[in-house]
């Protein structure tokens, strides 16, 4: 299996492999802000996290994500993040599938578990790109992975159906390894910069 599962951990974050132990944290996570009503993402509502759960365990069986849950480096899960995608013949994956509570955005943890996803994705995987994909309409999102130093590749038109019908334009970055120096200085200059 490539990647196979692992933890990592910083200062501000830690992400262990998912397990279902971790669902009635992760409910509480998705109930705080009611991330499951944005029409232009996709987050578990509370009700169907088991599923979601079973679903992302699933895909890894299959080889083709690896979840994580998204903890506060005290264990409490708030949110979930994963390697998916994954193309080992070829050393890339995305990560995406993210979210996480509303109580800890804005704040040092994305920009930690990004950190922790991409240094082990070039340092250890020594993948050859990483993207990032989102709604061509989730303005937080494009800046969030713009801020990292991710470069838009392009948008895929009419990309996927969403659970509500519409179509959704896919917006997808990229990060590649003759990058990743800048992204990782880039990066951890944030964590230890002064927060506006």
């Amino acid at each position: 299996m490539w990647p196979e599962p692992v933890s990592l951990a910083g200062e501000h974050v830690r992400l262990e492999p998912l397990d279902p132990a971790h669902a009635p944290d992760l409910k509480t996570a998705s109930a705080d802000g009611a991330l499951h009503r944005l029409w232009y993402t996709w987050v578990p509502a509370p009700d169907d996290m088991e599923a979601d759960i079973q679903r992302r365990l699933s895909l890894q069986a299959a080889g083709t994500m690896l979840p994580f849950t998204v903890m506060t480096p005290d264990g409490t899960p708030v949110g979930m993040t994963t390697y998916m995608n994954i193309d080992a013949a070829n050393r890339r994956l995305e990560i995406g599938s993210t979210w996480y509570r509303k109580a800890v955005q804005r704040g040092p943890l994305n920009t930690e578990a990004k950190l922790l996803l991409l240094s082990h994705a070039f340092d250890t995987l020594d993948c050859i790109a990483v993207e990032f994909r989102t709604h061509f309409m989730n303005q937080q999102s494009r800046a969030a992975i713009e801020r990292l130093g991710a470069k838009l590749d392009g948008v895929l038109r009419s990309h996927m159906q969403g659970p509500n019908g519409a179509l959704r334009d896919t917006a997808v970055y990229s990060v590649i390894a003759a990058e990743w120096p800048t992204v990782r200085t880039n990066l951890t200059h944030k964590l230890t910069a002064p927060r506006d």
